[in-house]
């Protein structure tokens, strides 16, 4: 028996792939990718762009390699490092409490809070940052102390002078806390705004306080929202703090400011300066990419976390 050539299963046909779900043979695609010799090309110029640049770098005599080496874990600038942190986290710290605060109290039905958070971010988002240092580290001009007492000029029971009271370390802290809350605000605003309202009013028809509602119900749902541009902040607040130079506030750069005016090493000290921002940010970066996928993992069980909170109130009004 011989077949025509070119139907499917007679001799002088090549053998066929597999069939399909009506029955019909199909042959293998044999995918060619089309070439591409622009990528090539600007990834062969990219990475001599950059093999260039490292050479020039590090034969470089100018940039004096052995100073750095040698201020690179040198006390002070470890000092430096040190205050950096601690302004760093404690400003955040504050500053999202502040934000938090100030985001419950945009959401708030009253017209007074909501008018009062929005002049708090209104105000501090609008003026620069520096100027907000500098007022902060001069705040003894316009108030010489502060004390605790009756108002409006009454008795005080304890009274601080104001430039005893206010530090360069306070001053900076004071800055970036209160200037990062007003940022914070709004990205904590955003994240309770991505709740479904009816996650909300479930909740209050279950008997939830406002302050329970916002604990177990709604922040759990808003974190995923919140996390990722609250570590673009932390890591931003890293490099703001150089800021705080300009009142000598100890930190990393004021640090290497007194050092190179000591040794004339100007350059040598500003690239000590940003290997250890480099460090720092690096850190903070893997940091946040190591939250980003617990809170986004924990997403996909969140339902059932936000069920089992809500359980005892259920069975309360049962």
């Amino acid at each position: 028996m011989t077949g025509t050539p070119g139907t499917p299963g007679t001799p002088g046909t090549p053998a066929l792939a597999g069939a399909g779900a009506d029955g019909e043979r199909h042959l293998p695609i044999a995918a060619i990718r089309p070439p591409r010799p622009g990528r090539w090309i600007a990834a062969a110029v990219a990475a001599f762009g950059m093999v260039w640049l490292l050479y020039t770098v590090v034969v470089n005599e100018n940039l004096h390699w052995d100073v750095i080496a040698a201020y690179l874990m040198d006390g002070r600038v470890l000092g430096g490092l040190w205050v950096t942190i601690q302004l760093t986290v404690l400003s955040m710290a504050i500053g999202l409490a502040l934000g938090i605060l100030a985001a419950v109290m945009q959401l708030s039905g009253s017209p007074v809070l909501r008018g009062a958070s929005a002049l708090y971010t209104w105000f501090f988002r609008g003026t620069p940052l520096l100027v907000q240092l500098i007022f902060w580290f001069n705040i003894g001009l316009v108030f010489p102390s502060f004390g605790l007492g009756v108002p409006f000029d009454g008795p005080k029971l304890v009274e601080w002078q104001a430039n005893e009271l206010i530090t360069p370390f306070t001053a900076a802290l004071l800055g970036l806390a209160i200037n990062e809350g007003a940022y914070m605000a709004e990205i904590v605003r955003a994240g309770i705004r991505s709740v479904d309202p009816g996650q909300r009013e479930a909740a209050e028809a279950l008997g939830m306080s406002h302050r329970q509602v916002l604990r177990r119900v709604v922040l759990p749902q808003a974190m995923r929202v919140i996390i990722p541009p609250t570590g673009n902040q932390f890591i931003s607040m890293l490099k703001t703090t150089s800021m705080v130079s300009v009142i000598a506030g100890a930190e990393l750069l004021t640090v290497s400011q007194r050092i190179y005016l000591g040794n004339f090493e100007v350059i040598a000290m500003l690239i000590v300066a940003s290997i250890w921002y480099i460090v720092l940010t690096t850190v903070a970066s893997v940091g946040q990419h190591f939250v980003e996928r617990r809170f986004e993992r924990g997403h996909h069980a969140l339902p059932a976390r936000v069920r089992r909170n809500l359980r005892p109130f259920g069975k309360g009004s049962a």
